[in-house]
């Protein structure tokens, strides 16, 4: 179950494509910063066209992309983990800047207290929507 501003979050608002989280392993206190959307984008063919549609992605189930984090998943069980959001983004671009912003200033990369590895990131000013 994921958590928003200490309650149960289960339904996505509107105007919302993404979110930046942080997911903590309740046995070491160790911890990731991410970000995931809600929906993706998909292409198919029909007949001579192609048509583009949005499609839900697995964020209710989804527990980051870092290998040792989803190991410690695996390992320990997601009863072991807490999964909060901290950011509700209206574009992909804030979700990019928000997460950039959290790893830096928890200095996620260089800390033992964090799964997190590396940081890549390209945002535009236009694309961010605080």
């Amino acid at each position: 179950m994921w958590t928003y501003q200490g309650n149960p979050f289960d339904e996505i608002p509107e105007d919302i494509k993404s979110f930046v989280y942080i997911i903590t392993n309740k046995t070491n206190n160790k911890k990731y910063v991410g970000k995931k959307t809600f929906t993706f984008a998909k292409t198919k063919q029909i007949k001579k066209k192609k048509k583009r549609f949005r499609v839900a992605s697995d964020w209710q189930l989804y527990y980051g992309s870092n290998n040792q984090l989803k190991h410690d998943v695996e390992l320990l069980g997601r009863e072991n983990f807490d999964r909060e959001i901290l950011h509700l983004c209206k574009t992909k671009g804030t979700a990019n800047y928000l997460e950039a912003h959290e790893i830096l200033s928890r200095h996620a990369i260089v800390s033992e207290e964090y799964y997190n590895q590396w940081l890549s990131v390209k945002v535009s000013r236009s694309q961010i929507k605080l």
